[in-house]
């Protein structure tokens, strides 16, 4: 009898390459290796604000989804985090200094599309994100706060107080996948969407890149 292995194991080695080529975007590289300037740090975060404001409100869409509650967590959510980072980073007035790039308007309506409406596609999102916030999103808390000279203020969004032992949410977390009663097409179709969740995470860094060059020649 063939070996089963578990969806979660089966999603994490299956979308790896994704989310390797996410990593190795040149915008985030440069951030992450001290080439990036402050500015570069903010406008990371101000597309955060857009791609979790419509996570967020997805949330609260599939709340009383069957399959997508279990994943519902108070613990994760990240707006008010993320409206008090760019508060403290751009001042009072931070609603108007901020626009959606294209990728993140793609990013946005995809969504509102997909996340909001089924199940799979909401834990396919909320996987990507939460999941990697809870993981490489602590390394870039520390090299931001390194770099900059942050403490708490600004890096907010990568401070998950109420979750004490990341770790085993996020293996709690992967028995929750594991857990549900998926058939394979079904599971197929998920592992699609966290790869395509990872593009838009790429394509986002591209255009952060572009926006830094072209604000430099103008």
């Amino acid at each position: 009898m063939p070996e089963v292995i578990p969806f979660s194991q089966a999603l994490r080695e299956r979308t790896r390459s994704g989310h390797s080529a996410s990593e190795g975007a040149s915008f985030m590289d440069d951030l992450m290796t001290g080439k990036g300037s402050r500015d570069d740090y903010i406008a990371l975060v101000a597309q955060h604000f857009f791609i979790y404001e419509a996570l967020e409100a997805a949330t609260a869409a599939m709340a009383d989804d069957a399959v997508a509650a279990a994943f519902i967590s108070p613990q994760l959510i990240r707006l008010p985090a993320l409206e008090a980072d760019l508060e403290f980073l751009l001042g009072s007035g931070w609603r108007d200094q901020i626009a959606p790039l294209p990728t993140t308007a793609r990013y946005v309506e995809r969504i509102h599309s997909t996340a909001a409406t089924w199940s799979g596609g909401f834990i396919a999102h909320h996987y990507t994100r939460y999941l990697g916030d809870l993981s490489g999103g602590q390394i870039i808390r520390t090299l931001m706060q390194r770099q900059f000279g942050f403490e708490t203020n600004g890096v907010g969004f990568y401070l998950f107080d109420q979750i004490a032992k990341p770790k085993e949410f996020k293996e709690t977390y992967r028995d929750q996948l594991d857990a549900v009663d998926w058939d394979d097409a079904e599971r197929e179709r998920v592992i699609d969407e966290v790869m395509i969740a990872y593009r838009f995470n790429t394509e986002l860094f591209v255009d952060l890149a572009d926006a830094k060059a072209s604000a430099a020649v103008a």
